[in-house]
Protein backbone atom coordinates (compact mmCIF):
# COMPACT_ATOMS: atom_id res chain seq x y z
CA UNK A 1 0.00 0.00 0.00
CA UNK A 2 1.52 3.28 -0.93
CA UNK A 3 1.85 6.13 1.20
CA UNK A 4 -0.77 8.27 -0.65
CA UNK A 5 -3.37 5.31 -0.52
CA UNK A 6 -2.74 4.80 3.22
CA UNK A 7 -3.63 8.64 3.97
CA UNK A 8 -6.45 8.25 1.76
CA UNK A 9 -7.83 5.60 4.05
CA UNK A 10 -7.24 7.91 6.65
CA UNK A 11 -9.08 10.77 5.46
CA UNK A 12 -5.68 12.72 5.11
CA UNK A 13 -5.61 15.06 1.91
CA UNK A 14 -3.02 14.23 -0.64
CA UNK A 15 -1.59 17.38 -0.33
CA UNK A 16 -1.11 17.48 2.88
CA UNK A 17 0.91 14.24 2.38
CA UNK A 18 2.80 15.78 -0.58
CA UNK A 19 4.08 18.27 1.80
CA UNK A 20 5.00 15.93 4.33
CA UNK A 21 7.24 13.68 1.78
CA UNK A 22 8.73 17.50 0.92
CA UNK A 23 9.30 18.16 4.29
CA UNK A 24 11.09 15.34 5.13
CA UNK A 25 13.29 15.06 2.18
CA UNK A 26 14.22 18.40 2.58
CA UNK A 27 15.64 17.68 6.47
CA UNK A 28 16.92 14.10 4.87
CA UNK A 29 19.14 16.94 2.64
CA UNK A 30 19.78 19.17 5.27
CA UNK A 31 21.46 16.44 7.54
CA UNK A 32 23.46 15.10 4.33
CA UNK A 33 24.60 18.67 3.43
CA UNK A 34 25.76 19.12 7.75
CA UNK A 35 27.83 16.05 7.42
CA UNK A 36 29.75 16.58 4.16
CA UNK A 37 30.72 19.58 5.50
CA UNK A 38 31.93 18.19 8.50
CA UNK A 39 33.76 15.58 6.71
CA UNK A 40 35.16 18.52 4.71
CA UNK A 41 36.29 20.27 7.52
CA UNK A 42 37.84 17.92 9.31
CA UNK A 43 39.30 16.90 6.33
CA UNK A 44 40.71 20.81 5.48
CA UNK A 45 42.39 20.57 8.87
CA UNK A 46 44.19 16.95 8.24
CA UNK A 47 45.82 17.87 5.53
CA UNK A 48 46.42 21.19 6.87
CA UNK A 49 48.46 19.82 9.80
CA UNK A 50 50.08 16.86 8.18
CA UNK A 51 51.14 19.16 5.16
CA UNK A 52 52.77 21.97 7.37
CA UNK A 53 54.32 19.14 9.35
CA UNK A 54 55.54 17.22 6.14
CA UNK A 55 57.01 20.78 4.74
CA UNK A 56 54.49 19.68 1.62
CA UNK A 57 51.85 22.49 2.69
CA UNK A 58 51.06 24.99 -0.61
CA UNK A 59 52.39 28.46 1.39
CA UNK A 60 52.32 30.54 -1.94
CA UNK A 61 48.87 29.56 -2.57
CA UNK A 62 47.98 30.27 1.14
CA UNK A 63 49.97 33.56 0.51
CA UNK A 64 47.57 34.40 -2.39
CA UNK A 65 44.58 33.30 -1.05
CA UNK A 66 45.36 35.82 1.58
CA UNK A 67 45.81 38.61 0.14
CA UNK A 68 42.94 38.11 -2.27
CA UNK A 69 41.25 38.12 0.62
CA UNK A 70 42.27 41.08 2.51
CA UNK A 71 41.41 43.13 -0.66
CA UNK A 72 37.99 41.88 -0.80
CA UNK A 73 37.30 42.32 2.94
CA UNK A 74 39.52 45.02 4.56
CA UNK A 75 37.94 48.14 2.87
CA UNK A 76 34.26 47.29 3.62
CA UNK A 77 35.07 45.84 6.84
CA UNK A 78 36.50 49.10 7.91
CA UNK A 79 33.69 51.16 6.46
CA UNK A 80 31.05 49.18 8.68
CA UNK A 81 32.97 48.89 11.73
CA UNK A 82 33.24 53.06 11.88
CA UNK A 83 29.40 53.23 12.00
CA UNK A 84 28.84 50.14 14.00
CA UNK A 85 31.33 52.25 16.86
CA UNK A 86 28.91 54.79 15.97
CA UNK A 87 25.78 53.89 16.58
CA UNK A 88 27.04 51.83 19.82
CA UNK A 89 28.70 54.67 21.39
CA UNK A 90 25.52 57.13 20.72
CA UNK A 91 23.49 54.46 22.26
CA UNK A 92 25.30 53.47 24.89
CA UNK A 93 26.26 56.92 25.44
CA UNK A 94 22.14 58.02 25.93
CA UNK A 95 21.65 55.29 28.33
CA UNK A 96 24.44 56.22 30.45
CA UNK A 97 22.98 59.95 30.73
CA UNK A 98 19.75 59.20 31.66
CA UNK A 99 20.97 56.79 34.33
CA UNK A 100 23.73 58.28 35.23
CA UNK A 101 26.45 56.40 34.68
CA UNK A 102 28.26 58.18 32.24
CA UNK A 103 31.75 57.12 33.95
CA UNK A 104 30.90 53.72 32.93
CA UNK A 105 30.36 54.17 28.75
CA UNK A 106 33.82 53.58 28.01
CA UNK A 107 33.52 49.79 29.60
CA UNK A 108 30.19 49.35 28.23
CA UNK A 109 31.11 50.33 24.87
CA UNK A 110 34.59 48.81 24.85
CA UNK A 111 33.98 45.67 26.20
CA UNK A 112 30.47 45.27 24.13
CA UNK A 113 32.87 45.98 21.00
CA UNK A 114 35.72 43.41 21.68
CA UNK A 115 32.83 40.58 22.45
CA UNK A 116 30.46 41.04 20.03
CA UNK A 117 30.54 44.19 17.48
CA UNK A 118 33.78 43.28 16.09
CA UNK A 119 33.61 39.57 15.63
CA UNK A 120 29.71 40.26 14.47
CA UNK A 121 31.34 42.67 11.79
CA UNK A 122 33.81 40.11 10.87
CA UNK A 123 31.98 37.43 10.71
CA UNK A 124 29.26 39.07 8.15
CA UNK A 125 32.33 40.31 6.14
CA UNK A 126 34.00 36.64 6.30
CA UNK A 127 30.88 35.29 4.80
CA UNK A 128 29.31 37.61 2.75
CA UNK A 129 32.69 39.30 0.87
CA UNK A 130 35.35 36.37 1.23
CA UNK A 131 32.73 33.24 1.34
CA UNK A 132 31.07 33.95 -1.91
CA UNK A 133 34.51 34.98 -3.53
CA UNK A 134 35.82 31.48 -2.42
CA UNK A 135 32.34 29.87 -3.74
CA UNK A 136 32.28 31.86 -7.03
CA UNK A 137 35.94 30.93 -7.88
CA UNK A 138 35.55 26.99 -6.56
CA UNK A 139 31.80 26.60 -8.05
CA UNK A 140 33.68 28.00 -11.43
CA UNK A 141 36.01 25.47 -11.63
CA UNK A 142 33.54 22.94 -10.91
CA UNK A 143 30.87 23.37 -13.63
CA UNK A 144 34.35 23.86 -15.80
CA UNK A 145 34.90 20.34 -14.87
CA UNK A 146 38.94 21.61 -13.31
CA UNK A 147 38.03 19.51 -10.39
CA UNK A 148 37.25 16.11 -12.03
CA UNK A 149 40.43 16.60 -13.69
CA UNK A 150 42.54 17.38 -10.75
CA UNK A 151 40.67 13.84 -9.16
CA UNK A 152 41.52 12.24 -12.72
CA UNK A 153 45.28 13.36 -12.11
CA UNK A 154 45.74 11.76 -8.92
CA UNK A 155 45.17 15.05 -6.67
CA UNK A 156 42.92 16.01 -3.62
CA UNK A 157 40.68 18.98 -3.91
CA UNK A 158 40.38 19.08 -0.63
CA UNK A 159 44.23 19.08 -0.25
CA UNK A 160 45.22 21.01 -2.91
CA UNK A 161 42.25 23.79 -2.96
CA UNK A 162 40.21 23.99 0.33
CA UNK A 163 43.17 23.78 2.81
CA UNK A 164 45.31 26.64 2.07
CA UNK A 165 41.87 28.83 1.53
CA UNK A 166 40.53 27.51 5.38
CA UNK A 167 44.05 28.43 6.96
CA UNK A 168 44.08 31.80 4.94
CA UNK A 169 40.66 33.02 6.04
CA UNK A 170 41.33 31.76 9.91
CA UNK A 171 44.39 34.38 9.57
CA UNK A 172 42.77 37.13 8.02
CA UNK A 173 39.78 36.78 10.51
CA UNK A 174 42.36 37.11 13.27
CA UNK A 175 43.57 39.71 11.88
CA UNK A 176 40.73 41.77 10.27
CA UNK A 177 39.03 41.05 13.70
CA UNK A 178 41.82 43.22 15.61
CA UNK A 179 41.63 46.27 12.68
CA UNK A 180 37.71 46.38 13.58
CA UNK A 181 37.84 46.49 17.49
CA UNK A 182 40.45 49.27 16.81
CA UNK A 183 38.59 50.77 14.34
CA UNK A 184 35.08 50.81 16.56
CA UNK A 185 36.58 51.40 20.06
CA UNK A 186 38.25 54.17 18.44
CA UNK A 187 35.25 55.96 17.24
CA UNK A 188 33.55 55.32 20.45
CA UNK A 189 35.82 57.13 22.10
CA UNK A 190 36.08 60.42 19.50
CA UNK A 191 32.49 60.16 19.95
CA UNK A 192 32.03 59.88 23.65
CA UNK A 193 34.96 62.19 24.81
CA UNK A 194 34.98 64.77 21.74
CA UNK A 195 31.47 65.39 22.32
CA UNK A 196 32.55 66.35 25.64
CA UNK A 197 29.94 63.75 27.25
CA UNK A 198 33.03 62.07 29.58
CA UNK A 199 36.20 62.92 30.23
CA UNK A 200 39.64 60.70 28.45
CA UNK A 201 40.52 59.60 31.63
CA UNK A 202 37.73 58.45 32.86
CA UNK A 203 36.57 57.00 29.95
CA UNK A 204 39.70 55.09 29.45
CA UNK A 205 39.90 53.97 33.06
CA UNK A 206 36.14 52.67 33.33
CA UNK A 207 37.26 50.33 30.40
CA UNK A 208 40.30 48.94 31.62
CA UNK A 209 38.65 48.59 35.23
CA UNK A 210 36.42 46.06 33.81
CA UNK A 211 38.03 44.39 30.69
CA UNK A 212 39.96 41.15 30.90
CA UNK A 213 42.56 39.51 28.73
CA UNK A 214 40.20 36.96 28.18
CA UNK A 215 38.16 39.14 26.78
CA UNK A 216 40.14 39.56 23.69
CA UNK A 217 41.12 35.59 23.70
CA UNK A 218 37.20 35.30 22.84
CA UNK A 219 37.71 37.77 20.13
CA UNK A 220 39.87 36.27 18.41
CA UNK A 221 39.25 32.49 18.88
CA UNK A 222 35.81 33.66 17.76
CA UNK A 223 37.29 35.30 14.34
CA UNK A 224 39.45 32.66 13.72
CA UNK A 225 36.38 30.11 14.04
CA UNK A 226 34.31 32.19 11.80
CA UNK A 227 36.57 32.05 9.12
CA UNK A 228 37.17 28.52 9.11
CA UNK A 229 33.34 27.88 9.49
CA UNK A 230 32.71 30.94 6.78
CA UNK A 231 35.55 28.99 4.03
CA UNK A 232 34.09 25.39 4.68
CA UNK A 233 31.11 26.48 3.82
CA UNK A 234 31.62 28.35 0.84
CA UNK A 235 34.06 25.38 -0.22
CA UNK A 236 31.38 22.67 -0.02
CA UNK A 237 28.90 24.81 -1.90
CA UNK A 238 31.58 25.61 -4.04
CA UNK A 239 32.32 22.10 -5.00
CA UNK A 240 29.35 20.80 -5.21
CA UNK A 241 27.84 22.94 -7.65
CA UNK A 242 25.95 22.44 -10.65
CA UNK A 243 23.98 23.24 -13.73
CA UNK A 244 26.41 25.98 -15.25
CA UNK A 245 26.25 29.85 -14.27
CA UNK A 246 23.18 30.01 -13.01
CA UNK A 247 24.26 27.15 -10.69
CA UNK A 248 27.29 28.76 -9.40
CA UNK A 249 24.54 31.77 -8.79
CA UNK A 250 22.27 29.68 -6.30
CA UNK A 251 25.82 28.20 -4.50
CA UNK A 252 26.72 31.44 -3.71
CA UNK A 253 23.29 32.53 -2.73
CA UNK A 254 23.03 29.19 -0.39
CA UNK A 255 26.17 29.83 0.80
CA UNK A 256 25.96 33.20 1.96
CA UNK A 257 22.97 32.33 3.94
CA UNK A 258 23.73 29.04 5.07
CA UNK A 259 26.57 31.16 6.88
CA UNK A 260 25.27 34.11 8.13
CA UNK A 261 22.75 31.67 10.06
CA UNK A 262 25.17 29.08 10.78
CA UNK A 263 27.72 31.89 12.36
CA UNK A 264 24.81 34.00 14.43
CA UNK A 265 24.22 30.39 16.38
CA UNK A 266 27.61 29.50 16.95
CA UNK A 267 28.25 33.21 17.89
CA UNK A 268 25.09 32.82 20.71
CA UNK A 269 26.94 29.46 21.76
CA UNK A 270 30.44 30.85 22.13
CA UNK A 271 28.60 34.10 24.19
CA UNK A 272 27.39 31.93 26.11
CA UNK A 273 29.86 28.78 27.14
CA UNK A 274 32.15 32.50 27.95
CA UNK A 275 29.77 33.97 30.00
CA UNK A 276 29.40 30.61 31.80
CA UNK A 277 32.80 29.82 32.77
CA UNK A 278 34.44 32.84 32.94
CA UNK A 279 33.75 34.96 35.49
CA UNK A 280 32.86 38.83 35.02
CA UNK A 281 35.12 40.90 36.52
CA UNK A 282 34.44 43.24 39.37
CA UNK A 283 36.71 46.99 39.48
Amino acid sequence: MTLQEGARRRGMPARTVGAGRALRGKFLDGVDTFGEMVLLGLGALRYLATDVVARRFSWREFFDQAWFMTRVAFLPTVLVAIPFGIIIAIQVGAVAQQIGAVSFTGAVNGIGILRQAAPLVTSLLMAGAVGSAICAQLGAQTVREEVDAMKVMGLNPVQRIVAPRVAAAMAVGFLLNIVVAATAMLTGYVINVGGGHVSSGAYLASFISFAQPTDLVLAEGKAVIFGFLATVIAAHKGLHAKGGPKGVADAVNQCVVIAVIVLAVVNVAITQGYSMLVPARIA
